[in-house]
């Protein structure tokens, strides 16, 4: 997603915030409260900018690397932003323990956003370096052998997020970070599935090349306006194996209670919906991503929270 707006060009944090509004899952929903709403959106406010260094969607005009310290001809060097930005979180850990670095607060809005939150929930960094790591990662491997593979970038691209949304909110256990990394590995992997067209368009195919030979698909079938039936055949596969661990990943909103078991529902409702939007497309995922209405998304979330299905 590429910032057109000047005035969120102008403003490089809004333009990121905002665009928790597209995500498939809630990503901090009114019904919580206050605290918790403004530290879930400081951790979306990282995940999304690492992502869209990584992803090369960063707002136009360079804000984002002059903030980093990053000189202008080197905007669009994402490993070289990416350093900028993991050196740029580390202030964020000096600044919430309350020494004294050296380096002074976080230069990015989002990073200095995060010192509070980081502070208040004793946050650590390794969540935020997994995310970073995968990033990296993006720019060096762009084709998963196996299935195993795709799981180990899941660890690093996904499973953190979770994590921090348990720590955020004091819920940490080890059982429930189980859990957790079963619902976030598969909503990467429905991502993945959602957007097969726009990956190939960044030269990056997240579907396992073993599962492509067994189902006889090419990567020129992935460049075709409509998917053929293995193309089909392929991303129905791997969406039962997402389905797959989201139930196994659904008990961790029975494990909790209030308005943390409705924010966890809606994680696995959104990942569901989307499943079933895939579903109804037939699994032609190539036209544009499936994606699922409102009505679908209220009726899974009533049925992750009745403990159905």
């Amino acid at each position: 997603m590429t910032v057109t707006d000047p005035a969120q060009a102008a403003d490089p944090e809004r333009a990121t915030l905002d665009k928790a509004a597209h995500e498939n899952f809630p990503v901090a929903p009114f019904f919580l409260p206050r605290a918790w709403r403004a530290d879930l959106m400081a951790v979306y406010g990282f995940a999304r900018l690492v992502d869209d260094i990584g992803d090369g969607d960063l707002a136009p005009g360079g804000a984002d690397a002059r903030l980093l310290g990053v000189p202008a001809e080197h905007a669009d060097d994402r490993l070289r932003m990416l350093d900028a930005f993991e050196e740029d979180l580390h202030r964020v850990f000096v600044d919430a323990a309350g020494t004294d670095g050296g380096d002074g607060t976080p230069r990015h809005p989002l990073l200095r956003r995060l010192v509070p939150t980081a502070r208040r929930c004793v946050l650590t960094p390794e969540p935020f370096l997994g995310l970073i790591a995968a990033n990296r990662q993006d720019q060096l491997v762009a084709r998963y052998e196996t299935y195993d593979d795709l799981l180990a970038y899941c660890e690093l691209s996904a499973n953190p997020v979770g994590r921090l949304v348990l720590a955020v909110t004091g819920t940490s256990t080890p059982e429930r970070i189980r859990r957790s990394d079963e619902i976030c590995t598969a909503l990467q992997i429905v991502e993945h599935l959602q957007d097969v067209a726009e990956d190939l368009g960044r030269d990056r195919v997240y579907l396992p090349a073993e599962d492509m030979k067994r189902f006889h698909v090419q990567e020129a079938d992935l460049a075709a306006p409509t998917a053929n039936a293995p193309v089909r055949a392929l991303i129905a596969h791997e969406a039962g194996r997402a389905r797959e661990l989201l139930n196994e990943g659904a008990p961790l909103v029975g494990s909790v209670h209030g308005r943390l078991r409705l924010l966890l529902a809606g994680f696995v409702a959104g990942g569901r919906a989307a499943l079933h939007a895939i579903a109804a497309a037939d699994h032609d995922v190539l036209p544009g991503p499936p994606k699922p209405g409102k009505v679908q998304l209220l009726r899974e979330a009533g049925v992750v929270l009745r403990g159905e299905g």
